[in-house]
């Protein structure tokens, strides 16, 4: 296994390293920085490496031998048409050298897992039904899929990784999940014990929003929303993953946006849950016939966009991610949605604003969930 690096998920604590720092960290760091040079640029040099990173060359040497004595980094032959002078080897993130089991806890209903590679292609995929378990017979449930999953891995498996709804510390510690039983249980502690192999969890928006930022190209400033029995918000500002004070940072889900409105779970009333999950959507269009319906997503779209304004204001955010049903989302709701935006906030932060869809559609938190694994064994995020 390789050596790990631990990535610290506080606010204030940088997805990427971009450069040297103190010496006593010096070695994690310096290694982060070329294993997250040749997953985001692919086969480099050893003197572009040195370039690229800032380190002295013979730094660079003594890491990337290690790097490739532990599997993770291979020599790739020499760039193709280089004429003049010695011909330089490249060396590559060897993308087959680990994969990444990653669980998907968003559905109260069912399960979902896959063994993913380095690289994000999915090589093999797992459904299970919980069958209305909560609590602890829950997390018996969990262990087992993912015990699962490791057995149909095909090459050592660098951890786990889980996005799971919830408020969750960045130690894996599940501080509140009313709808999963769970109440202030170390659930990536109790899964490392019991399957033996490095286990992170995380907030399932917070970890789709890393699954965006690290394989769907998002911007460094943006805020992706997840759309489905709750709404819940992950946020990256500047590069920078952020939780807050208590790990409830992006809890729109449950912020008022409708006076007088619908009764919610968490026992207020008119929370945006109660217009925009996927329940209260399809509620709302079911029956309907295609004009009435369309207005009805769009009145959502204004509410959503009312709901953003001063979050988008107040982080000057590049774009705006959702992720959940698209023929519910993307349409009359998300244009809504955009144009309540830009006529709620001033041109400086409206200009250039993109309101999308994920990119990465149903599996944005299973490689999220990878994401989580590869921040904390390499430092790549």
């Amino acid at each position: 296994m390789p050596t790990t690096t631990r990535s610290s998920g506080r606010v204030g604590a940088r997805l990427r390293a971009t450069s040297k720092v103190l010496p006593e960290h010096a070695r994690a760091h310096n290694r982060s920085l070329v294993l997250q040079h040749l997953f985001h640029e692919g086969p480099t040099s050893r003197a572009d490496l040195a370039r690229a990173t800032a380190l002295t060359r013979v730094t660079i040497s003594d890491l990337v031998s290690v790097l490739i004595a532990e599997g993770l980094v291979e020599e790739l032959g020499t760039r193709p048409g280089q004429r003049v002078g010695k011909p330089a080897i490249l060396v590559g993130l060897r993308g087959d050298a680990f994969q990444i089991v990653s669980l998907d806890l968003t559905d109260a209903a069912q399960m979902r897992g896959a063994v993913i590679s380095l690289t994000g292609q999915v090589v093999e995929r797992r459904t299970l039904d919980v069958d209305g378990r909560t609590g602890e017979e829950l997390t018996d449930l969990v262990a087992r899929f993912a015990r699962l999953l490791v057995a149909q891995a095909t090459c050592p498996v660098l951890g786990i990784g889980v996005g799971s709804p919830g408020v969750i510390d960045d130690h894996g510690r599940v501080i509140e999940a009313p709808n999963r039983g769970w109440y202030d249980v170390p659930l990536a502690e109790v899964l490392t014990d019991r399957i033996g192999l490095p286990v992170q969890v995380a907030n399932d928006a917070n970890t789709a929003a890393l699954g965006e930022f690290t394989y769907g190209g998002a911007a460094s400033g943006m805020l992706l929303l997840l759309v489905g029995l709750g709404v819940g918000a992950g946020i990256v500002v500047d590069g920078i993953r952020v939780h807050g004070l208590r790990f409830a940072a992006g809890e729109l889900g449950h912020t008022t946006a409708v006076d007088d409105g619908e009764p919610c779970a968490c026992g207020r009333r008119g929370c945006l849950e109660t217009v925009l999950s996927t329940r209260a959507l399809r509620s709302a269009v079911e029956d309907k016939d295609p004009t009435t319906a369309d207005a009805d997503l769009a009145e959502v779209g204004r509410v959503l966009g009312t709901t953003l304004a001063p979050v988008v204001s107040a982080l000057n955010l590049a774009e705006v991610l959702l992720s959940g049903p698209a023929d519910l989302l993307d349409g009359p709701l998300r244009e809504a949605a955009q144009e309540t935006l830009q006529q709620r906030t001033m041109p400086a932060v409206s200009a250039g604003l993109q309101l999308r869809m994920s990119s990465l559609g149903q599996d944005v938190v299973l490689l999220g969930a990878a994401v989580l694994v590869l921040s904390a064994q390499l430092g790549v995020s």
